[in-house]
């Protein structure tokens, strides 16, 4: 799930704070909890989560329209024809589907996507990335989130929880960004110039002072992976709400401990000394 000195691998635990760090926060919610944004069973009829799909190099290439289309890695793709949606065939959310071509080691990526009679598929955006590269999609690029970073190694998924190997970054939401995206990001969402919020990609981290003992194993996995590798706000949406995959596996009562994690006890990072290029994923570690 890309290179080991990808940032989504970083170790993030000894960066400085941002200066601007209680602002990002205040404006996020300083008192709103944490939520899993995934679980196990239905919410009001609709899987909780994002869910991905893996194929291999026989699984035939279907055309694909966007109406992004100039921020869009152009079709086909190799998207099966019951390709998981995310909310479900009917949802009327965000229908994000995710597709791993595993012999080419490719991750694609559609937005608001639709199947079609035909077998083709019609969609907001896509985005097509090589997994064993840092390489960056062009600059200005949305792609199937807001900030223009690729969704599936940013999810919170049950084998990794379980066997403690929850090694990444995980993808945060927020209320409102500023017309402003930073490093890893490459895409901002909103035309608001208000210097409190949030730029798109705004990197952060839970405090190293949070008392994670007493809560369930895998509830502490996720805490300590938020010490370690922070959390990128890569979309609008509600306050901390961390984005995973949908598993019947999921204790949804146990994911619910995270709820004692406020927004206070999180601080946004300054990791400009991470970056070695603007228009790549390699980090200096």
């Amino acid at each position: 799930m890309f290179p080991e000195d990808n940032y989504w691998h970083a170790d993030v635990s000894g960066l400085p704070v941002h200066p601007r760090s209680d602002d990002y926060i205040a404006s996020i919610g300083w008192d709103r909890y944490v939520h899993a944004d995934f679980g196990s069973g239905l919410w009001e009829g609709s899987t909780i989560g994002i869910p991905w799909t893996e194929v291999d190099g026989d699984q035939p290439t279907v055309p694909i329209s966007f109406y992004y289309e100039d921020e869009s890695d152009p079709g086909p793709y190799p998207i099966p024809p019951n390709a998981p949606i995310q909310g479900g065939p009917d949802s009327d959310g965000d229908r994000h589907v995710i597709v791993v071509e595993t012999g080419s080691c490719t991750l694609y990526e559609v937005y608001d996507a639709w199947p079609q009679p035909n077998g083709s598929w019609e969609a907001g955006s896509g985005a097509v990335w090589d997994l064993s590269s840092n390489a960056f999609r062009p600059a200005g690029w949305t792609s199937s989130n807001a900030a223009g970073t690729p969704l599936l190694p940013g999810l919170v998924q049950y084998d990794e929880v379980a066997n403690d190997t929850l090694d990444h970054a995980i993808h945060v939401t927020v209320p409102a960004t500023q017309k402003s995206y930073v490093w890893p990001a490459t895409h901002w969402a909103s035309y608001s110039t208000n210097p409190n919020l949030p730029p798109m990609g705004l990197w952060l981290r839970l405090r190293a002072d949070f008392d994670t003992s007493g809560y369930s194993p895998q509830v502490q996995v996720i805490m300590e992976a938020m010490k370690k590798h922070g959390v990128i706000v890569t979309d609008n949406g509600s306050p901390w709400f961390l984005s995973g995959v949908p598993d019947e596996r999921w204790d949804n009562d146990m994911l619910r401990q995270l709820r004692d994690i406020k927004g206070h006890d999180f601080e946004a990072l300054d990791v400009s000394s991470l970056m070695v290029s603007p228009d790549s994923g390699q980090v200096n570690q």
